[in-house]
């Protein structure tokens, strides 16, 4: 299964979405499934800032955190991994542009009750968002976003975690 996707030109699967979709469970899972490596570029924004990514937003704002997040994401090297990116990846047409070269790109599309039954506490998750947004208007502002550099959407409604991973697989399988 490490082939996979690789006959398709793409040596990456990339999953973008929204905070709470389940991006970095899904990845190692789909790593793991698809003998690929794993990469959570949200980690690796805190490692190069050495702080979380609340912190950047509350010392900087959500500006600095989304150009530290399109750093990180243009100087990404990597082959044959799954890379869950944080969720205000679709902000940088350079990033998504980048990473569209070698990466099959995969919304995970969840719904705004099943995000807010997620993310406990949406003023510490680190989010790149306005002061005044909330969680819908921030769903609302991205989905068009996620909705243009998809490749492939998955509806994850009701889905766990494992069957968001087999849909995936199915869908990269029969391409």
């Amino acid at each position: 299964m490490s082939d996979s996707n690789s006959a398709a030109g793409f040596s990456n699967l990339v999953l973008i979405g929204m905070p709470g979709a389940g991006k970095s469970t899904v990845g190692v899972l789909l790593a793991k499934l698809t003998a690929r490596g794993f990469v959570d570029t949200d980690l690796l924004i805190q490692t190069a800032a050495g702080c979380s990514l609340q912190e950047i937003v509350d010392r900087d704002g959500h500006r600095a955190l989304r150009q530290l997040e399109e750093a990180v994401l243009l100087g990404l090297s990597v082959t044959n991994h799954v890379i869950a990116t944080g969720g205000s990846a679709v902000y940088s047409e350079r990033a998504m542009a980048y990473l569209k070269t070698n990466s099959l790109v995969i919304y995970l599309d969840v719904d705004l009750a099943t995000l807010a039954a997620r993310i406990h506490d949406f003023g510490t998750r680190g989010l790149a968002k306005r002061p005044d947004q909330d969680l819908a208007d921030l769903l609302h502002e991205r989905t068009a976003l996620y909705q243009r550099y998809a490749d492939l959407t998955i509806d994850c409604s009701g889905l766990t975690h494992e069957q968001v991973c087999e849909h995936i697989i199915s869908a990269i399988t029969k391409g």
